[in-house]
């Protein structure tokens, strides 16, 4: 089957849609891990490699930026949602559906209708500390996002995880379901450390809620074996 190449005027910006249904919304750490593992889902989907029917956009979004934009959705919104061209990734509380870069302003009806500020989620208890063998995601320390924004942050972090990784190491880890952690630096002193320490780093555009530049995590992928 012949793919359109998609107009390289465009910017593009990947759709993450988080299930939030009223009687059970998800733990916020879990959604972040489960939105990181959705992202490199669809980059390790043959569809996004080359050839695929979603490669062009894949490539265009990945050339220009690689925004993410998280919004929500319950009952048949979600009903909707799922029945667009995407992936399903499920955690222990959360559901997160990625969608193939569409241009910004441009979106599907059902996903343009859905929100996208406002969404809060917590811990039934803080997060206990990280397994071993597996990349940690490490948030910034004192840097306040909504769970929407934290989202998005981490699965950036875990698509740069991604590009660092050769071939074989990216194949043992979609093999094993990739497998990662999201917590919180431990203060500023350990932030510090890892910032210096030759790792992936998550810098903000500045799009919303917080300063352009901003680091917001650090990508430890050591665990894994190269």
């Amino acid at each position: 089957m012949e793919h359109r190449l998609p107009d390289r005027t465009q910017e593009f910006a990947l759709p993450l849609v988080v299930r939030l249904e009223r009687t059970a919304p998800p733990e916020r750490t879990d959604a972040l891990e489960t939105a990181a593992r959705a992202v490199l889902t669809l980059l390790a989907d043959e569809r996004s490699s080359d050839g695929g029917e979603w490669a062009g956009r894949v490539r265009m979004w990945e050339d220009s930026a690689i925004r993410k934009v998280v919004r929500r959705a319950r009952g048949a919104e979600w009903r909707r949602a799922e029945a667009l061209p995407g992936i399903t990734v499920t955690g222990g509380t959360a559901e997160v559906r990625v969608f193939p870069p569409v241009p910004v302003g441009d979106w599907p009806g059902d996903l343009a209708r859905l929100q996208v500020s406002g969404t809060e989620l917590t811990d039934a208890r803080p997060p206990s500390a990280p397994p071993g063998g597996v990349p940690v995601l490490w948030l910034a320390p004192g840097l306040e996002m909504s769970a929407g924004k934290a989202m998005a942050q981490a699965a950036h972090g875990a698509q740069l995880a991604w590009w660092e990784l050769p071939d074989a190491a990216r194949s043992r880890w979609r093999d094993a379901g990739f497998p990662l952690a999201v917590r919180t630096a431990d203060g500023e002193a350990s932030w510090s450390r890892l910032l210096r320490g030759g790792l992936p780093v998550v810098r903000d555009a500045g799009f919303t809620e917080i300063a352009a530049g901003s680091a917001t995590v650090v990508a430890d992928h050591r665990a894994l074996p190269t």
